[in-house]
């Protein structure tokens, strides 16, 4: 029985070693979620070790290609998000389960992990929520920028639609290609079947004169003009710290985001800079920003996804500001902000 067993896994190994990457993590994802079996089994069943069973199952999630959703009310505090509703005036507030976090942590490693946590919990709500948004029928989704709105994509999964157009409601072109305004709303696109657009434009320009001139271009026109009609807009927060995407991608300086501060901006979304009560603040980096603008959102479908204690102070500016409709929050964080409420 030994040698027919080393057998079969010796030719288990042999077949595997011909997969690609991508169907061995959807064949160990099917077996370890579909079929029930658990990671040892898995690991036997297709002659590999359980830690890279574990590993690849971790990349499964990772990389969205597994969702889990959990549909019961008890999984989220609704006496919050009824809190949160009220006191800012919105439709709607979606908390997801808490996990524990009670602060931002001061170490650098424990905060990472935080906001890994909160991003794919808050990636997971909103790509039920926009699947439910998305049905069979036309549909124009505006999309911001941020590691919340990657996951978003990353996590949709199950729906089909070709009449869904995606459009970026911001200069598309980074210095690398991490997560970029293109590659998320092409992340959508590519999800769901439907179409995508996007500025062909840098999200920050080098002037307010080279603003005007790319901001002119037809193509650009265009992409603004659609997205300016859009029926659904997904924004994210932005906290103005070193944490944040603009400065983990060098897309400003340490001294602007200095200035930024200094200013009395506490939160940025879609390249607009609001202060603690949620004020626009004015300042040269709103003015070199190629963005659809918030002046065209009020009074629109506008979801604010917010993710992690680091942005509790920037989501509260951004939920003041009478822009968003509705948000998506990861559980700790809002149970932040209600706390922020009741000390206000």
């Amino acid at each position: 029985m030994k040698l027919q067993s080393t057998g079969v896994s010796s030719m288990l190994n042999l077949n595997l070693a011909h997969e690609t990457d991508d169907a061995l993590i959807v064949r160990v994802a099917w077996l370890y979620y579909v079929a029930g079996l658990n990671q040892e089994e898995t690991a036997s069943r297709l002659g590999l070790h359980r830690t890279r069973v574990n590993r690849l199952l971790s990349e499964a999630r990772d990389r969205g290609l597994v969702s889990i959703t959990i549909n019961h009310d008890s999984a989220r505090d609704i006496g919050v998000e009824h809190a949160i509703a009220r006191e800012f005036g919105l439709d709607f507030c979606i908390s997801t389960p808490t996990v524990g976090f009670s602060q931002a942590s001061a170490d650098p490693e424990l905060t990472r992990i935080q906001s890994v946590v909160a991003r794919r919990a808050v990636g997971n709500a909103g790509a039920n929520f926009l699947k439910g948004k998305l049905g069979t029928g036309p549909i124009t989704v505006g999309v911001g920028w941020g590691r919340t709105i990657e996951q978003v994509a990353l996590q949709l999964s199950g729906v089909r639609n070709p009449q869904a157009r995606f459009v970026s409601l911001i200069g598309s072109l980074t210095r690398n290609s991490a997560s970029n305004p293109f590659e998320v709303v092409q992340a959508f696109a590519a999800r769901t079947g439907g179409e995508v657009h996007f500025l062909p434009v840098p999200f920050i320009a080098d002037s307010v004169a080279d603003q005007q001139v790319l901001m002119s271009q037809r193509l650009v026109m265009d992409a603004v003009e659609m997205a300016r009609a859009a029926d659904l807009y997904l924004i994210s927060v932005g906290e103005l710290q070193e944490t944040a995407v603009l400065r983990l991608q060098d897309m400003i300086s340490t001294e602007e985001m200095k200035s930024v501060r200094a200013s009395g901006a506490v939160a940025d979304t879609l390249g607009n800079l609001f202060d603690i009560e949620g004020h626009e603040v004015p300042h040269s980096l709103s003015e070199r920003s190629l963005t659809v603008g918030t002046d065209y959102l009020r009074g629109r479908d506008v979801v604010l996804l917010a993710a992690g204690l680091e942005k509790t102070i920037a989501t509260i500016a951004l939920l003041r500001s009478g822009i968003v409709k509705g948000v998506i929050i990861d559980g700790d964080t809002a149970l932040a902000v209600a706390a922020e409420i009741r000390k206000a």
